[in-house]
């Protein structure tokens, strides 16, 4: 039975690993070879997955079957490109199960782990980055109260992806 655990600094080169894996898995075949490996050295790289796992703003979880990490989630302060974000305001940066483990409610079980630590202090405005043509991502972040407020271009190598800003209030005292 699937279990989900906090990683820590001792999951680095675990953690690249994995989120290497699940971005070539999920959409690996969308960009040239070399666009893909660029993306991937850089933004999975053990140092900065080290930076991550050791910064107090954010945190990683994992999510194993049998001591193998099949998933994983990322969360801190929110860094998309988008005016309406204040200081305070938590991001969903990263939601990944691998095909192998996909129907069988890991992702929202995962979610629900980021969206506990991103509230643990209490109400406060989430934000999420997804890829324009995820249609089943967008779904399921509309069922858990997310609507979309803006677009941006996520480079990936030399490839600019159209990428989707979603947005769900703290309250409605929040709302413009």
């Amino acid at each position: 039975m699937p279990s989900i655990r906090r990683a820590t600094l001792e999951d680095a080169v675990l953690l690249s690993d994995l989120a290497s894996r699940t971005f070539t898995e999920t959409f690996g075949h969308l960009y040239p070879a070399e666009d893909l490996a660029a993306f991937l050295a850089d933004a999975y790289e053990v140092g900065k997955q080290r930076t991550i796992l050791s910064h107090p703003d954010y945190a990683v979880w994992l999510l194993e079957d049998d001591g193998v990490a099949v998933g994983h989630a990322a969360a801190g302060p929110c860094g998309l490109p988008h005016p309406d974000v204040r200081p305070g305001d938590g991001e969903l940066k990263r939601l990944y199960v691998l095909a192998s483990h996909q129907n069988g409610g890991w992702g929202g079980k995962l979610f629900a782990e980021v969206e506990r630590w991103l509230l643990r202090d209490g109400p406060r405005t989430l934000w999420i980055g997804v890829w324009s043509e995820n249609a089943g991502a967008q779904r399921f972040y509309a069922r858990k109260g997310f609507v979309r407020v803006g677009e941006y271009k996520f480079p990936v190598g030399k490839t600019l992806d159209d990428e989707f800003i979603l947005r769900r209030f703290a309250s409605t005292d929040d709302c413009p």
